[in-house]
């Protein structure tokens, strides 16, 4: 018993010795007050070569480790491309199938036979530290020859013992085009850029020859016709004709420098055996660079030490300032020196580590979503109270995507261009209530799209001007859905009085093609048969998996059908296309996925495409729009509503949906989350306590009984 009671006092004293809140934490005590951040992955990132990622979830990792020439600027809206390592935007010259260059050429392109968009890069922008860069006494490389010796005791790319850098130069992004169309690398962008980039297409076959015939491919002994190196720190890339959308692709990674170190490094046999590759350890110029590649637990980014200056942007707006966006005008960048990625499968888990302060960031899941938020009587969100205790902070954002219902054209009911066909689609637009189906199935975070173009993107055109007037009326000062006896005459007129054919008398059955199972998506398709029930009409659900549903997609068999679209860059052409009659689905395998043809709405977007953004810009996009709304290609539905919770440690945070390289921009107050991790975790011990006297009690019978027996022994 002596001795259980002191095994007692030792835990106790123990307990009360260290530090109680550091039992809970699931990170090195070392790491408690230095400027970390904390989050999360649920998949594991397939692809970090630049041109071969192109994956939301890889973004988040390749964002911050390679620089394309441009970026978007953190705090403007609508979205606004600046200078990265460029020191300016591009400089664009036109010229015609003479090669005389045009100066004041048209809007509409027609006499662009090719534009040539030249990029200056900044001097002394240097790469992360990495062993292909290393170097010998005589200059050679240390590590481009590995023998299996070397190999041995190389198991990851921190067993290198010597790394290297330098210097970022125009032939780097040269390079990385090039890459674009290696055979091997198999770019999911090469197809679509071979049709603007000259001499891609071409360059693109000649390296699949070379392939085939055995030979060694090396992408510095081979030129593209239309890109090349002009000097150290210039470059031009050539494009059929005018695609000033191209500006966007070059603030994505697919459009980042690559040096050819890297690239032969990364080719020895040895090390590919041993999955140290491109894909695995990317090399960039970026504000930080990737330490640990653990998928299966934790990836680690780490602050650049060679990164270059940049600052933190000096100009918002007013709302900017009066929530402190500001208040780092002009420091230099980045402000937090790691980033540690942990993998949460389940978002249960992420969410109590969330409340616990060990994430710095969290989404809402449905799950979450009551325990988080609240609505006031005016439907306006805010926090609940228990958040608000916490010091938690909501930031929302409209996302540059829509979901929508679309009409395949082609069908001989929902589709074509009668009078007819219109009232039927225009019906069931006002009979689907998407206000309902948001408040329902997304917890309210969204809102009702009114055309293809969302909140953000320019194009998009707010309050009365804006509204779908085929569907809503304007009350007051907001958009009022049109009533179902409106529906209902349309669909009279449409030659389906109360659902029926006013020929035969046979019921109108429609077919929604879908690919969704599970009990949330049976909810989803009995509310949608509920929404054509108010018209009469019988939808039918036609359920197939991914693959049989793409297959009727691309032979226009499908009849009705749900569909979205995340934008790629911030651009109304971006959403238009998927409107124009040549990408049609069925004809070309384009993104038209309901075959839609409509000459004038072709002849305004061949115009719109090549504008830049004005007021002449504006104007032909509103006309586009105007044909759509009345024709009703698509029941518009609706622009999801990205919530996000922020911890009050969490400074300078604007949500950016289209820049992906925001992480440098952040600060955290590591003190503060400290502090509140200590307060909001201290261990509760009593249980420990009453079960160690628990343990005392039930052995103190035993214990007795040994004394007394030991007495009468002795005695």
């Amino acid at each position: 018993m002596r001795y259980l009671s002191y095994f007692c006092i030792v835990i106790l004293l123990y307990l009360s010795g260290c530090e109680l809140s550091a039992i809970n934490a699931p990170y090195p005590q070392q790491e408690a007050d230095e400027s970390v951040l904390y989050t999360s992955f649920s998949l594991r990132p397939k692809h970090l070569d630049p041109a071969r990622s192109y994956s939301s979830n890889e973004v988040s990792f390749t964002g911050q480790i390679y620089e394309p020439p441009l970026q978007y600027h953190y705090l403007k809206r609508p979205y606004t491309l600046i200078p990265l390592t460029a020191t300016t935007l591009p400089t664009v010259r036109y010229f015609n199938a003479d090669d005389v260059e045009i100066v004041g050429e048209s809007e509409q392109g027609q006499e662009v036979a090719y534009s040539i968009y030249k990029i200056t890069i900044k001097p002394d922008i240097s790469y992360q530290p990495h062993p292909a860069f290393a170097k010998g006494d005589k200059a050679d490389f240390l590590y481009h020859q590995l023998n299996s010796d070397q190999l041995e005791d190389i198991q990851t790319l921190s067993d290198f013992k010597q790394q290297g850098s330098r210097e970022l130069v125009a032939q780097d992004y040269v390079y990385q085009i090039k890459r674009l169309a290696h055979p091997e690398i198999h770019s999911p962008i090469v197809g679509l850029m071979a049709e603007y980039i000259v001499g891609l297409a071409d360059y693109s076959d000649q390296l699949r020859q070379q392939k085939q015939r055995g030979e060694e491919i090396d992408l510095r002994a081979t030129d593209i016709a239309g890109v090349k190196a002009v000097d150290r720190y210039s470059y031009q890339i050539k494009v059929f004709g005018k695609y000033p959308q191209l500006r966007y692709w070059l603030a994505m990674p697919f459009f980042a420098p690559v040096p050819w170190e890297a690239d032969e490094f990364y080719a020895q046999s040895g090390l590919v055996e041993k999955n140290i590759t491109m894909d695995w350890f990317p090399v960039g110029t970026g504000p930080y660079y990737l330490t640990k590649n653990d998928p299966n637990r934790q990836m680690v980014l780490a602050k650049n030490p060679n990164y270059h200056t940049e600052y933190y942007p000096s100009k918002g707006t007013e709302a900017d300032k009066a929530q402190g966006l500001l208040a780092d005008a002009g420091q230099l960048l980045p402000f937090i020196d790691k980033v540690v990625f942990t993998l949460e499968k389940e978002s249960i888990s992420y969410w109590n580590k969330f409340l616990q302060g060990y994430y710095d960031i969290s989404g809402i899941s449905s799950d979450s979503f009551d325990q988080a938020i609240q609505m006031s009587d005016s439907g306006a969100f805010g926090l609940s109270d228990t958040m608000k205790q916490k010091g938690i902070d909501l930031k929302t954002a409209i996302e540059t995507s829509i979901f929508y219902i679309g009409f395949n054209m082609e069908d001989s009911i929902v589709g074509g261009y009668s009078e007819q066909a219109k009232k039927l689609r225009q019906a069931i637009s006002i009979a689907i209530d998407y206000e309902e189906y948001i408040s329902i199935f997304a917890n309210s975070r969204g809102i009702a799209a009114q055309g293809p173009i969302p909140p953000g993107i320019f194009g998009y055109t707010e309050g009365q001007q804006g509204i779908n007037p085929y569907v809503y009326d304007w009350k007051g000062s907001v958009a009022q859905r049109k009533s179902i006896l409106q529906a209902q005459e349309l669909l009279a007129q449409a030659g389906y009085p109360e659902g029926r054919s006013q020929q035969t008398g046979a019921p109108l059955i429609l077919y929604f093609d879908v690919t969704g199972s599970g009990p949330d998506s049976k909810a989803r398709f009995d509310w949608m048969r509920k929404q054509y029930q108010k018209l009469g009409i019988q939808l039918v659900i036609r359920e197939t998996d991914y693959n049989r549903f793409q297959d009727k997609m691309q032979t226009g068999q499908a009849q009705i059908f749900q569909w979205g679209w995340n934008a790629d860059y911030p651009d109304p052409e971006n959403f238009l296309f998927l409107l124009y009659g040549p990408n049609g689905k069925r004809v070309s395998g384009g993104q038209n996925a309901n075959n839609y043809q409509n000459s004038e709405f072709d002849r305004l977007f061949e115009q719109m495409r090549v504008m830049t953004d004005s007021e002449k810009r504006q104007i032909i996009i509103n006309q586009m729009i105007a044909i759509l709304h009345q024709e009703s290609p698509w029941v518009w539905g609706f622009h999801p509503k990205q919530f996000s919770l922020y911890h009050v440690w969490n400074n300078n945070v604007k949500p950016n949906l289209m820049a992906n390289n925001t992480l440098k921009y952040r600060r955290i107050n590591a003190q503060q989350r400290l502090a509140l991790q200590k307060q909001w975790n201290q261990p509760i011990l009593w249980p420990l306590v009453v079960l160690l006297f628990a343990m005392i009690l039930l052995l103190l019978p035993a214990w007795l009984m040994y004394q007394k027996k030991k007495h009468i022994k002795i005695t």
